[in-house]
């Protein structure tokens, strides 16, 4: 079983940045794929990024075009905590974020997680 806590979300201005944190427990997550989604109101839930690791010190990330090149992705193995750094917020980020695992591949859809977070909201005002 893993246990996925998330962190680091707030109300901000459009332009400002932020740092989301999962902290992951009960596995060691570099066995798994970690992923980021976000569901704004009246909207579905929908992917963010994905980061995978392929042995060794190698690792995979993967972006919606919407945040591409504006968010990041990273993995602290040692903490067991993934990041997501988002800069340039617009509010159009506006969410509540989860943090997702799963032991499996890991992609884009939520189906092929098995473990989530909470959520934590981000505001970001125009």
């Amino acid at each position: 079983q893993v246990q996925l806590v998330e962190s680091g979300g707030g109300l901000v201005r459009a332009g400002d940045s932020l740092r989301l944190s999962c902290a992951a427990s009960g596995r060691t997550f570099s066995n798994y794929a970690m992923g980021w989604f976000r569901q704004a109101p009246g909207k579905e839930r929908e992917f963010v990024s994905n980061i995978k690791w392929g042995g060794g010190w190698s690792y995979y990330t993967d972006y919606a075009d919407s945040v591409k090149g504006r968010f990041t992705i990273a993995g602290d193995n040692a903490k067991n905590t993934v990041y997501l750094q988002m800069n340039s917020l617009k509010p159009e980020d506006t969410a509540v974020y989860y943090c997702a695992a799963t032991s499996r591949i890991g992609g884009r859809t939520e189906s092929e997680y098995d473990y989530w977070g909470q959520g934590t909201q981000v505001t970001v005002s125009s």
